[in-house]
């Protein structure tokens, strides 16, 4: 199975406007289009029935204390965890795209609606829900897709990862408010193949210099 996009190129910068944040010289950043970026795939296994599709960061600190701080950094030694930022399923078989702003073109205070999206599809929430849970104006559930806002002052350039998974059956059997890892384990025994595409981003100026 091969996964690939028009919106940049495997292990490539993501341009901004498919961002939750760009930089932004006065306060470190500022708010982005958030676009979902394009997405295309082939190759499909004869028995598949639908897909997944997640975004997942494993870049992000493992502890908050540094993060966006004046005069201080956030170390490369510091060790890393999983941020997802997009959890789609029950894409439909027949589906070979997804395309670019399709399910999602700005940036929602307090998040998008879910778990229903387009073609029929759910969506999980991303960690932005657990990211703003104690700021009044931007907490919610966070559904859908909410694109790359590391830390401005982070050693390290992050790393976005689009993973497709085709499934040989046609919804996950679970229900309600879902995690990236909930959907990971709904998804264990019935995953006939997978691919990849990887992109990269920084607000560290340092860094894009």
């Amino acid at each position: 199975m091969i996964l690939t996009s028009s919106s940049f190129s495997d292990g490539q910068p993501i341009p901004g406007e498919f961002a939750f944040c760009t930089p932004d010289p006065e306060h470190h950043v500022c708010l982005g289009s958030n676009r979902n970026p394009r997405l295309a795939w082939s190759d499909i296994p004869a028995e598949t029935r639908s897909f997944v599709l997640i975004c997942h960061d494993p870049d992000v600190p493992s502890r908050g204390d540094d993060v966006n701080q004046e005069n201080r950094r956030v170390p490369a030694s510091l060790p890393r965890i999983d941020f997802f930022h997009w959890v789609l399923f029950d894409l439909p078989a027949g589906l070979r795209e997804i395309r670019e702003g399709e399910f999602s073109n700005d940036v929602t205070p307090r998040g998008k609606s879910g778990p229903h999206a387009p073609h029929n599809t759910r969506q999980g929430i991303n960690d932005y829900t657990d990211w703003f849970a104690g700021d009044n104006d931007m907490r919610g559930d966070y559904y859908g897709y909410d694109g790359p806002c590391p830390p401005w002052n982070d050693e390290i350039i992050h790393r976005y990862v689009f993973t497709l998974f085709a499934l040989d059956i046609p919804t996950l059997p679970v229900e309600g408010k879902l995690t990236g890892q909930q959907v990971r384990a709904a998804m264990h025994g019935h995953i006939l193949a997978e691919a990849s595409l990887t992109g990269t981003y920084t607000l560290n100026p340092l860094l894009k210099a």
